[in-house]
């Protein structure tokens, strides 16, 4: 089930993999407890293929990962974030569809 195009961001690989990066970065900010968030995996999974070496595509557990949850202001999952030249340049809370991903991402 795992996707190839659907990469793991952390604590630890969030700077240089986020907000280093020369591409968008879509930014699936999950939870293995979350409902919702199941709902939203498959709609990432096909955007990471589709968008496969024009925008980078990842998740990242805020509870594997608190410093950066903590840092952005991550207070629901799903939250998407969009990173452009590192910095923020979208946002969204909540399950979405695949359209409105495409215009956060621009």
């Amino acid at each position: 089930m795992a996707n190839e195009n659907v990469r793991v961001f952390n604590d630890i690989n969030f700077d240089d993999e986020v907000l280093k990066s020369s591409d968008p970065v879509l930014v699936d900010f999950t939870a293995t407890w979350c409902g919702p968030c199941k709902q939203l995996a498959p709609i990432v999974d096909q955007l990471a293929t589709e968008l496969a070496g024009k925008v980078k595509v990842g998740k990242l557990d805020i509870d594997d990962s608190p410093v950066v949850a903590s840092k952005l202001g991550i207070r629901g999952v799903p939250t998407l974030m969009v990173f452009k030249n590192g910095e923020r340049a979208a946002q969204h809370v909540g399950v979405t569809t695949k359209a409105k991903i495409l215009a956060l991402i621009g």
